[in-house]
């Protein structure tokens, strides 16, 4: 797998170089975000290993351009320690994941593979329900003929839904896989995400397929046979 590390620290650049370059990935590195962006924009990456504080040009606004562009590559953010107004920009800003400093290489090199399993060919495959439509790959949404627009948030919340539709998601299992693992604020945010879902996706369409199950989760759409 071919990485893009961003990363303006030399010395922890070449080290995350050599360390991934011993797992077997292919790593290519730049010490600016603008020299990081046009990378980016111009070679086939598999994922992105982008730090906050860059010159030139800061990993928000890296982040935030690869996205406009439709530049999808999975981006790994690198966070301040204890950086949870960091960890909610990046997401907001549409990194994939985020790590806070130091950290751990294992940790590293397990979330790099995470990532990549989760954009393989499968998990790039359109899904629908009823007429609602998510596309993986352009992080576009459609109620069927209209074009949803969604923050990364809701996005990445809608599409967990969606990969279990007809199920029951609990609150910690959304909160692991939109948020992070690593997440210590509020677990109240899922509702408030879900109260902007429904705002989105179902009120201004008559619908109310995303339901609250009390003391159990969220599932979009009717119960599954059993």
């Amino acid at each position: 797998m071919k990485v893009l590390v961003i990363e303006d620290e030399v010395a922890l650049a070449d080290a995350v170089a050599r360390g991934l370059g011993a797992e077997g990935f292919e790593v290519t590195v730049a010490n600016d975000g603008l020299e990081g962006l046009e990378l980016a924009r111009g070679a086939k990456f598999d994922l992105i290993v982008l730090d906050i504080m860059l010159p030139g040009m800061n990993g928000y606004r890296v982040c935030r351009t690869l996205r406009e562009e439709e530049i999808w590559t999975p981006i790994l953010m690198l966070t301040a320690k204890d950086g949870e107004y960091d960890e909610a920009e990046a997401l907001d800003t549409g990194a994939d994941d985020f790590l806070s400093k130091p950290f751990s290489f294992v940790v590293l090199v397990a979330r790099l593979r995470a990532l990549a399993r989760r954009r393989s060919d499968a998990n790039l495959a359109p899904l629908e329900f009823d007429d609602l439509t998510l596309e993986p790959v352009s992080r576009t949404v459609r109620r069927g003929d209209s074009d949803i627009s969604l923050s990364p948030r809701e996005f990445a919340l809608l599409e967990a839904l969606m990969r279990h539709s007809g199920e029951v998601v609990s609150k910690t299992d959304l909160l692991d896989r939109v948020w992070g693992e690593d997440f210590e604020g509020d677990p109240n945010v899922v509702e408030v995400y879900i109260g902007y879902l429904r705002r989105k996706i179902d009120r201004p369409f008559g619908r109310s397929d995303l339901e609250t199950v009390r003391g159990e989760g969220y599932r979009l759409g009717s119960p599954l046979p059993k």
